[in-house]
């Protein structure tokens, strides 16, 4: 592989970071530990002791200092894997994507010098072997090579695999062929050394900096104790290991393209757990695996966990096996791979969090957990080598039997943008997509029935345990509120069907100049986007509560439906044109266009102050730091900035009461732990609310908004369906406890579809998602409660007994109000990790259109 970056500036890189540990190495107390004492460690306290290829730089030669003596930060990790490709004929450097922060996101194909001479003909000769359509079924299985795909800390604060990546991958390179030979002739490893570089960088940047010479292993400490957002998330401070579903992430998306590339046999994924326990790996608890993963997955994660035992055994770690995780939801990492014929391996070290802590288990130093870290890399490839015929023939086998000829049609539902990212994300899960257009203008989507597409589509709602790691259920066309149906034999009749490619589909765009206004369509899911940037650049927008056609009635336009005059702007006709060209580019909407103030035969007028009303443009700080919850603040934050293009400031919590909140009409408090919040933060609130300002609160927030007199909200009481229990064996506590937790449901709503918060949307069923257990009472005002659950809310996943008949009835969205103003409070997160499309659009809408609402219909 050729080195990307010249040799000078690596081994400058190299060089200053051995100046950096020579500062450290001075004597200290001998009876505590210090960055000198831990120092002492040679390569083999990782790694076997072999004859390793000289030529090929081990980390320590590299970096000047001994793996585990500080965290590896990003930059000098992909450095080093750098120097590694340029050192090795074992391996193929490949860069697969950026992150937010322009990050590389690398991955080494390790394998022999003879199979990289034709690497891409065995890619696709594995590839094949499994494909229904692949041709190779019966070929020969000793030629096909298997596929190992291996990634750590996708998690930023779990740090021991990012900094055992460099060990693993040294050992891969310099290993002498009687070691490594049968492993890398015969098959090919996919090397992902750091799944959130990001993260993984912010965190070593903070255990680095707050490093004692001599450690303490003081659990109090600063250095165990990250700032917020901590080093768990990217950028936007999403946690990634929920994100293989949902893909809305670049290091995602460029993980799950290489993942359908190479569509690897096992599939690793290195992370850490609490400081008081041992080491993990799969399989986990057998009654928490989705009912679609394949017995024969577990059976084969077993016989992979024996390699494992035996390794950790050799250098007498703890461990456990069999019982704390589930298997069950397709969106994390050691999970994802299961339904497409992949054993997925989930690993847990115990967590040092920096350098030193202590635990129930002595010392727990930073080397131990990259050691063990290391061994359970290492006995994945004896495992990938000496299981490699039964993982072969379990993915072509898996593979095989999921071809039904059924699939499922996805109704576009009137929202072209909607339905479009539905379609991306399932496309980018290597489903062969295909997009319908009708002659009346309708648009659907239809996708083969795969055990994937069925886990991916289908409500669940029986399960062997009431416990879940995560959320229980999972259904995209719910997630993005959009009609689906089951169908057999293809693509049904009726429709004009062509093969769908991210980023082709467009409409066809008119681009006309108008007279006299313009009109945005509210039923598109990006049209806030349009929106916003419209006023961004100075335009007056305004919005129409009634739906109207225009014309001979052609045309028909919902609630919500945006007017620009041409007449009354800051700018000429042609200026206004080529901003409303640029708002088409950006969001593949058709604005329309009108000559007449006469829109509607029965009368309605674009200048009626009734129908229309002028928007305001959204000034937005959202409440961040302190007791709020980061990820539901990152999924606002990311919601705003990635999507619909709309700055915002992210303010403290702490400074609200010391800060100028008269910049900002719209103030979002993400959902937190708000029980000791100071006093000073509801009254500068309180005296920023009034005309056209609006305060939105997600689950928790409104009952503390609610609690300081800045919300009309009362919460429900959840009826207890044990009340009469009198007594329970101990032994059941822990499973009774975790059995009334709401990890992740859906539920279905109703909603006044002629309220501004709900524009664009246009059926009164709406899917949410729920987790928690707060539950709002209808308003006592008959208008402020647009949103509420229905008799029989529960459509998918696990409910706590009882809680399903107590949520219904109860108020999903209530909009209340102080000194004028406007609280909209929603009783669960409409966001959810970037991909709940069909409810992050009344969110949209309250931001937009919040200020808008008659003030005699708030609570």
């Amino acid at each position: 592989m050729k080195l990307t970056y010249p040799l000078s500036l690596l081994l400058i890189l190299s060089l200053c970071t051995r100046v950096t540990a020579q500062v450290y190495n001075t004597p200290g107390d001998p009876d505590r530990p210090t960055a000198n004492s831990m120092a002492d460690r040679p390569i083999t306290y990782y790694l076997p002791d072999l004859e390793y290829d000289p030529s090929i730089p081990t980390p320590e030669e590299f970096l000047g200092w001994q793996i585990g003596d500080w965290h590896i930060s990003h930059d000098l990790q992909q450095a080093y894997m750098r120097a590694l490709a340029a050192s090795s004929d074992r391996i193929e450097l490949v860069e697969i994507g950026r992150t937010y922060e322009d990050r590389p996101l690398l991955n080494l194909i390790f394998t022999s010098p003879e199979n990289h001479a034709r690497l891409e003909e065995l890619r696709e000769m594995h590839v094949n072997w499994s494909r229904p359509d692949g041709g190779m079924q019966d070929g020969d299985l000793s030629n096909v090579p298997a596929v190992l795909y291996q990634g750590y800390s996708i998690h930023g604060n779990e740090p021991s695999g990012g900094n055992a990546a460099p060990l693993s991958a040294y050992y891969l390179a310099a290993a002498p062929m009687s070691e490594v030979g049968e492993l890398l002739n015969n098959n090919i490893v996919v090397f992902d050394p750091c799944y959130n570089p990001d993260g993984f960088n912010r965190f070593a940047s903070w255990a680095n900096s707050h490093k004692n010479k001599n450690m303490t292993p003081d659990g109090q400490d600063r250095e165990y104790n990250e700032a917020y957002p901590r080093g768990r998330s990217n950028h936007y401070w999403f946690d990634l290991n929920r994100d293989w579903l949902p893909v809305q992430h670049p290091e995602s998306q460029a993980r799950i393209a290489q993942f359908h590339r190479w569509k690897p046999n096992v599939l690793t994924d290195h992370h850490e757990m609490g400081t008081n326990a041992t080491f993990f790996f799969m399989p986990g608890e057998p009654t928490r695996v989705h009912p679609s993963t394949s017995p024969l997955n577990q059976e084969l994660t077993a016989r992979i966990g024996t390699y494992h035992a035996a390794a950790l055994d050799e250098i007498g770690s703890l461990y456990y096996s069999g019982e704390g995780y589930d298997d069950f939801y397709y969106g994390k990492g050691s999970t994802y791979p299961d339904i497409f014929g992949t054993v997925g391996i989930l690993f847990e070290q115990a967590s040092s969090r920096g350098h030193l802590q202590e635990s129930e288990n002595g010392l727990l130093t930073f080397p131990f957990t990259i050691r063990n870290q290391v061994t359970t890399a290492l006995s994945t490839y004896k495992a990938l080598a000496g299981l490699r015929d039964d993982l072969l023939t379990y993915q072509r086998d898996f593979n095989l039997e999921g071809v039904t000829g059924d699939g499922y049609v996805i109704d576009a539902d009137g929202d072209p943008g909607r339905a479009r990212e539905l379609a991306d994300i399932l496309a980018q899960h290597a489903l062969p997509v295909q997009h319908g257009t009708d002659n009346a203008g309708g648009e659907a989507y239809y996708v083969p029935k795969t055990p994937f597409s069925e886990a991916a589509f289908e409500p669940i709602l029986e399960f062997e345990d009431s416990l879940f790691y995560d959320v229980s259920t999972f259904s995209l066309p719910m997630a993005f509120n959009l009609p689906y149906r089951q169908v057999s034999g293809g693509t049904p009749d009726g429709m004009n069907w062509t093969d769908y490619e991210r980023g082709g589909e467009s409409k066809n765009i008119d681009r006309s100049t108008a007279d006299y206004a313009y009109f945005i369509p509210s039923n598109d899911y990006y049209s806030p986007r349009a929106i916003y940037y419209l006023m961004d650049h100075g335009v007056r927008v305004k919005v129409s509560d009634k739906s109207f056609t225009t014309g001979t009635g052609t045309d028909k336009f919902g609630r919500g439906t945006a007017m620009v005059p041409v007449a009354g702007q800051d700018m000429t006709p042609e200026e206004l044109h080529q901003l409303i060209t640029e708002a088409e580019d950006a969001t593949g909407i058709d604005i329309r266009t009108t000559g007449s103030g006469v829109v509607d035969p029965g009368g309605l007028n674009l200048g009626s102050r009734s129908a229309y009303q002028t928007l305001r443009k959204p000034e937005i700080a959202l409440l961040i730091e302190g007791s709020t919850s980061s990820l539901d603040a990152g999924e606002a934050w990311h919601l705003l900035d990635q999507r619909f293009g709309i700055p915002i400031t992210k303010l403290p919590i702490d400074e609200v009461g010391r800060s100028d909140l008269s910049r900002y009409n719209t103030i979002i408090m993400p959902d937190g732990w708000y029980n000791g919040l100071d006093e000073s933060v509801a009254t500068a609130l309180k005296d920023w609310m009034g005309r056209d300002k609006v305060f939105i609160t997600l689950e928790r927030a409104g009952t503390w908004a609610a609690n300081n007199g800045l919300a009309s909200i009362k919460t429900r009481r959840i009826a207890s369906p044990d009340s009469n229990i009198t007594q329970r064996p101990y032994a059941m506590a822990e499973r009774d406890g975790g059995g009334r937790v709401l990890g992740g449901s859906i539920y279905q709503t109703t909603a006044d579809l002629t309220h501004p918060l709900l524009f664009g949307m246009n059926r009164e069923e709406i899917p949410v998602f729920r987790s928690g257990t707060l539950l709002f009472e209808p308003a006592k005002n008959v208008y402020a409660t647009p949103l509420r659950y229905t008799d029989a809310p529960l459509v998918s996943g696990y409910s706590p007994r009882g809680f399903a008949e107590s949520a219904a009835g109860s108020a999903a969205i209530i909009v209340s109000g102080a000194r004028g103003g406007r609280t909209i409070s929603f009783a669960s997160n409409p966001n959810f990790r970037a991909f709940w499309y069909g409810t992050n659009r009344l969110f949209m809408n309250a931001i937009l259109f919040g200020s808008t609402i008659d003030g005699s219909t708030v609570e």
